[in-house]
């Protein structure tokens, strides 16, 4: 049983071999909080590039959070004049198309129960725009979710760095719900490191960001080139970063461009966002693994391994772990417990390494952002310990994604005790010639 040991110290090593560098990461986004973090006091805003956007919004049964995003679109800093709404209405039963209508956006509604998910509503809707405004008409496009808030400046922000040269341009992804509970907190705190302490190290030092989901721009000639939006797996955005770093198209990253989303209370929700993320980040390692892994061998392209490191999660590192370890304990069991005492002593220091080192992260993110976390600051302290917990909840999960089917389903947002009377408003509306 003493092999045990030495095999757990090998996976170790390993995960250190794989994912040291975004200790360093980490490191420089703590020394370099002018490059990675929102400015902590006012700036002057930029002056406008005179460049046109779109927004680019799917939306499916989203009419208690639409409203509120696009109310946000027209308070911003950029001139308005420049700027236009666009929201797919995506095999929507409620109000989404009507609020969405009411509150200044350009609504084109859509059914198709076969391809579902929102690469397909992405590319449904740039069909629609470029029918009707032209493929010229815009210079860059927005993409967002309906649960979104943008800061005043975020447009003003991006446009910055868009002028600048950059054809990709992400954002800083802060959380509307922080203090929730301890799921939200988990969503929350992962997103920060995603933007500050990945995102902003990686544009800092010269590499390739890559998108998350929501809030980032991306210029005409990228989405004209490949005739509309061509990614169609669970997880649309991994596999778009993926095919810009294999292109040698460099993500920039925005610190000052703050929008808020809001995170899942449920633990259901929560698993089922996350499956479909775990098993679209298996599709786009399927698909772009192997060439991804040799452009990872070429000089200067960095960014290959560190997608790679990004699409295979680290989980399966732990998965191979207990694998073993379970193995290990089997045989014990067999020979009549010998070695028990062995393994349980080396269970038990893998997962207090693992908590301890994913409690310092929570707690390095948790202070560095302590400004800007929205929530008390018991509840700061209290979810930066439960933050390793929302982590190893991703162990399940992974392995769920090996076998199980996966289709894309909504993830609701907002108060949705009120459903049966909405859905009554809805047909009063209809009846009335209101939609």
């Amino acid at each position: 049983m003493q092999s045990i040991l030495w095999i757990n110290y090998a996976l170790s090593a390993l995960f250190l071999a794989c994912y040291g560098y975004q200790f360093f990461y980490m490191l420089y986004a703590l020394l370099h909080p002018g490059r990675t973090a929102p400015a902590s006091h006012p700036l002057p805003l930029p002056k406008p590039s005179g460049r046109r956007y779109a927004f680019l919004i799917c939306a499916r049964n989203e009419e208690d959070v639409i409203g509120g995003l696009l109310d946000s679109i027209r308070a911003q800093t950029y001139p308005q004049d420049l700027m236009e709404a666009f929201v797919a209405a995506d095999n929507c039963t409620d109000l989404t198309a009507f609020v969405s209508r009411s509150h200044g956006a350009r609504v084109f509604e859509r059914f198709n129960q076969e391809k579902v998910g929102k690469g397909y509503a992405l590319d449904f809707l740039l069909e629609h725009i470029w029918a009707t405004r032209g493929k010229d008409a815009f210079d860059g496009y927005f993409i967002l979710d309906a649960d979104n808030l943008l800061a005043p400046d975020f447009v003003s922000r991006m446009d910055e760095v868009f002028a600048q040269g950059h054809r990709v341009v992400t954002g800083y992804r802060a959380s509307r719900n922080y203090g929730d509970n301890w799921i939200s907190a988990g969503y929350s705190l992962w997103f920060l490191r995603e933007s500050r302490f990945l995102n902003g190290a990686r544009m800092g030092l010269g590499t390739s960001c890559t998108v998350n989901g929501t809030g980032y721009l991306i210029h005409k000639d990228i989405l004209l080139a490949q005739g509309g939006w061509k990614y169609y797996s669970l997880t649309e955005d991994a596999q778009f970063s993926a095919e810009c770093i294999l292109r040698g198209e460099r993500i920039a990253y925005c610190p000052n461009g703050v929008f808020y989303d809001e995170q899942p209370q449920r633990f259901s929700q929560a698993w089922r966002q996350r499956l479909r993320w775990c098993k679209g980040y298996y599709q786009v390692l399927g698909r772009y693994g192997l060439r991804l892994f040799c452009g990872s061998l070429k000089p200067r392209n960095f960014a290959c391994f560190d997608s790679i490191m990004t699409f295979l999660p680290a989980i399966f590192i732990t998965i191979t772990g207990a694998a073993l370890n379970g193995a290990a304990a089997l045989v014990s069991f067999l020979q009549g417990g010998f070695g028990m005492g062995i393994l349980l002593r080396s269970l038990l220091e893998g997962i207090g390494n693992v908590y301890l080192t994913l409690l310092c992260m929570g707690l390095v993110m948790t202070f560095a952002e302590w400004r800007r976390i929205q929530c008390g600051h018991g509840k700061k302290i209290l979810y930066a310990f439960t933050f390793p917990l929302y982590t190893f909840t991703y162990l399940p999960i992974c392995i769920a994604a090996l076998f199980q089917r996966v289709t894309w389903k909504p993830i609701y947002h907002g108060e949705k005790a009120a459903r049966p009377m909405k859905t009554l408003r809805l047909h009063f509306a209809r009846i009335r010639g209101k939609i």
